[in-house]
């Protein structure tokens, strides 16, 4: 199979990076996640992982993807993908704008833009990630525009997932 490129984009701060799949080594997620593009959503910067930005998406697989290709400690281009039930997310200590039920699930796809990431949550622990993509262009410029994203707030920013 060719390689499968996306575009990774914060659209109000006009930021784009350019993302290849890692089909060789989590083939279900690339293929659901690819299928699915695109996707948008708000953007939140992480409060635990750290160097994190991510939106959450209703499920859009028909099953949710096995543990492929996983980590608890992504680098710098990183990207993603965690499945959350609403009551994991649920609490006020996230900070989520909108309602987030109970029996709900919830797909977090996040791009990690720097080191020394660590997936440790204070409520449950542990919290492995799919591996499925890596930046290979404009991550110094999208490390930059989430520094900025971290100061200045998310208010109003949307991250944008789209084929390249």
């Amino acid at each position: 199979m060719a390689d499968r490129y996306i575009e990774v984009s914060l659209l109000k701060r006009d930021v784009t990076c350019t993302a290849r799949l890692l089909d060789d080594r989590a083939p279900i997620t690339c293929a659901a996640v690819w299928d699915s593009l695109p996707l948008a959503g708000d953007v939140y910067h992480a409060k635990y992982a750290r160097n994190e930005i991510y939106a959450l998406f209703p499920p859009f697989a028909p099953t949710e993807p096995p543990l492929e290709n996983p980590t608890i400690t992504p680098i710098p281009g990183d990207l993603c993908y965690f499945t959350f039930a609403g009551a994991e997310l649920g609490t006020k200590a996230y900070g989520y704008d909108r309602e987030v039920r109970a029996g709900t699930t919830l797909v977090d796809l996040a791009l990690f833009y720097e080191r020394n990431n660590l997936l440790l949550n204070g409520d449950v622990g542990w919290v492995p990630g799919i591996v499925w993509g890596q930046v290979v262009d404009g991550l110094e410029t999208m490390a930059e525009a989430c520094n900025d994203l971290w100061r200045s707030g998310a208010a109003g920013e949307t991250l944008s997932f789209r084929r390249a």
